[in-house]
């Protein structure tokens, strides 16, 4: 805990964000730090709670010691704070940044007050430890000989490459893209998590000893089966990249695109713009069907009315992204009905709920355009071609939610709500679907019904021998933590797999 009475004598302060009209002209982070008194000062609202959820099943799914940190944090005990932070979590600058905070929505002051700072406690932990020099490379003092293959170089991936490697085994980690991170790279916008920062860990893992081989796609430049003999174990964490799509009349028009497909052309262009093709052919990167090409040409929403379909984290990023490219406007489609302001009986306190919220990319484009682009309960019934093989518009139909007594609620449509929405750039961010089956049909894994590789919790063994999955690729598309926790699970069941006993926590 903090300070015993901290709690009633100081209010919440989150980080600082830079005006939206100054941070939609450049792609830099936008969060600016509180001082160090009134980041203590968040550290002291940590209450005596008894029973701290934030880090039980409901909060922190890598179980951080946050009561602890936050006390550390709350008497000025930074190395303290940083050593208990690093005991559970690998990449702390990472889930410190982009993760949503289930901590938050579990800590015990939040039945009736603002939750304690938890994510941006975190965050100032390694900021700082970072800044003075304690984050230096663990190399380990012995080898054991046996060799590890990791596919994807994601949060899971790295975070069982991380821990098998300390764990003296010799790692090697395979992406198919031609930078190491995966989602921490490619899919999360440089505004919301510095690609400086992901160089910055990768660079330290190299120093460790862990062997990258970006732009390497394992089952077309190397054959699994390659792998399976040259390694002694393998972990696959190639995500849930198998993106959701919209089967409607019009989608094979130009210019409707996969946001990944969006978000990964824009980060590459921030990160070399001059070797990106500038020219936009209303097509762009791929052939928006998710067809991956390498990324060359852009997706650009310069000068165009844009419609992002689907909520979520992508397609706020999305939103963001487009406001920074220049988009003539924009509009947000959700299909789900406006949420509540406050918890409601459907989502009682510690679970997470879906609330109502303006995320960073909202409050930009109502800065930008003076309106939040927000529309919810829309269901999108085709894509309008504007009689050259483009999008010129999006027809759409209001909603109303029915849900008949022990059946799931579903979408009724309002007879008359038809309406009509001017668009050049539609970009689908409607969640995804498991991971791409060309690698797991390759190493003949089996999947589960919602066809993710199948293994259980914990022993995240597969069906083939010495195969091991964890992560998105293995539970379907969830949270940066929790794929932070997959890894160090499964890194955890490869060690004993190689060495019949592991000390890995």
């Amino acid at each position: 805990m903090g300070k015993p009475t901290g709690f009633m004598e100081y209010e919440r302060r989150s980080v600082i964000d830079r005006d939206a009209a100054e941070r939609i002209r450049d792609y830099n982070e936008f969060h600016l730090e509180l001082d160090e008194e009134e980041r203590r000062r968040q550290g002291a609202r940590c209450m005596d709670c008894g029973v701290p959820f934030c880090q039980s099943s409901f909060g922190c799914p890598v179980d951080n010691l946050i009561p602890e940190w936050n006390d550390l944090v709350y008497h000025g005990r930074w190395d303290e704070a940083f050593q208990r932070l690093m005991k559970t979590n690998n990449f702390p600058e990472y889930t410190g940044r982009v993760c949503p905070a289930p901590c938050e929505s579990a800590c015990v002051l939040a039945i009736n007050e603002p939750a304690v700072t938890i994510k941006d406690n975190e965050c100032a932990i390694i900021d700082r430890a970072y800044a003075g020099g304690l984050i230096k490379p663990r190399i380990p003092h012995t080898r054991t000989g046996k060799h590890v293959a990791v596919i994807g170089s994601g949060p899971a991936g790295l975070s069982a490459a991380d821990q098998l490697n300390q764990a003296g085994h010799l790692v090697t980690v395979f992406e198919r893209e031609d930078r190491i991170g995966g989602l921490l790279m490619y899919g999360i916008p440089n505004m919301k998590l510095d690609k400086a920062l992901v160089q910055r860990r990768n660079d330290i893992l190299t120093v460790e000893g862990i062997t990258f081989r970006p732009g390497v796609w394992v089952g077309r430049d190397i054959d699994p089966k390659q792998l399976r003999n040259e390694f002694n174990a393998v972990v696959v964490a190639t995500g849930a990249t198998r993106p959701r799509d919209l089967p409607v009349p019009g989608r094979e028009l130009q210019g409707i695109h996969f946001a990944m497909d969006f978000l990964t052309a824009s980060t590459k262009r921030v990160l070399e713009p001059s070797a990106a093709n500038e020219s936009d052919d209303g097509n762009g990167y791929g052939n928006g069907r998710g067809t991956y090409n390498g990324g060359k040409a852009v997706i650009s929403a310069r000068a165009k009315r844009v419609i992002v379909i689907g909520g979520g984290d992508t397609g706020n990023d999305c939103i963001g992204t487009a406001v920074r490219h220049g988009c003539a406007g924009l509009k947000n489609f959700e299909l789900l009905s406006k949420p509540a302001s406050a918890r409601t009986g459907e989502y009682p306190w510690p679970v997470y709920p879906r609330l109502y919220k303006s995320d960073y990319g909202h409050s930009e484009v109502v800065s930008a355009y003076g309106a939040d682009p927000r529309e919810f309960a829309i269901m999108t019934k085709e894509f309008l071609d504007d009689a050259h093989g483009r999008v010129r518009a999006v027809r759409t139909v209001r909603v109303k939610w029915n849900k008949p007594p022990g059946d799931r609620p579903r979408p009724v449509e309002i007879p008359g709500s038809e309406q009509e929405w001017p668009a050049d750039l539609v970009l689908l961010a409607l969640g995804f679907l498991g991971p791409e089956q060309e690698l797991v049909d390759a190493i003949g894994l089996e999947t589960d019904e919602r066809s993710n590789i199948r293994a259980e919790f914990g022993e995240h063994s597969t069906s083939v021998p010495g195969v091991f999955a964890a992560g998105d690729a293995r539970r379907g598309q969830s949270l940066v933590v929790w794929a932070i926790k997959e890894g160090r699970l499964a890194a955890r069941e490869v060690d004993r797999y190689l060495m019949g006993s592991t000390q890995l926590p």
